[in-house]
């Protein structure tokens, strides 16, 4: 018996790019920074990141390919000081979310340690086509 996947579905056309979405994304799954999604409206979602020590400029964030990317990578800039015990780490990360088509990145706010990515869905009017048929 063979394993019937996504994009082999005989109903399912034009899947294959979702299937290797769900495989890339099973792939990257670090636990650093942990995170919060949480739906604030109908059509919008927040993304929260603990990220308690990084300042705006260690911080970025872009979409590539429909990936949201969020790199956090501290200075390793210490002022001279001597630490008796260091517990705090200057730790870069790379967290990954995967966009689905109309899915837009809002505004950005880092407060109080936490990254809040705000994201809203736009609904596309459904469309009805009709397709003439010709005679071979």
């Amino acid at each position: 018996m063979t394993k019937m996947t996504l994009g082999s579905h005989p109903h399912m056309l034009g899947f294959e790019q979702l299937e290797r979405l769900l495989e890339r994304t099973a792939k990257s799954s670090e636990g650093y920074p942990p995170y919060n999604i949480e739906r604030t409206a109908d059509d919008a979602y927040r993304i929260t990141l603990a990220v308690a020590g990084f300042a705006e400029a260690d911080l970025s964030i872009t979409v590539e390919d429909r990936q949201l990317v969020v790199r956090g990578r501290q200075s390793e800039d210490d002022h001279g000081r001597v630490y008796l015990h260091r517990g705090i780490a200057a730790r870069q990360f790379q967290r990954s979310f995967v966009l689905a088509d109309g899915v837009e990145v809002g505004e950005a706010v880092l407060e109080n340690g936490l990254l809040h990515v705000d994201l809203t869905v736009a609904r596309p009017e459904p469309v009805v086509q009709n397709i003439q048929i010709k005679r071979g």
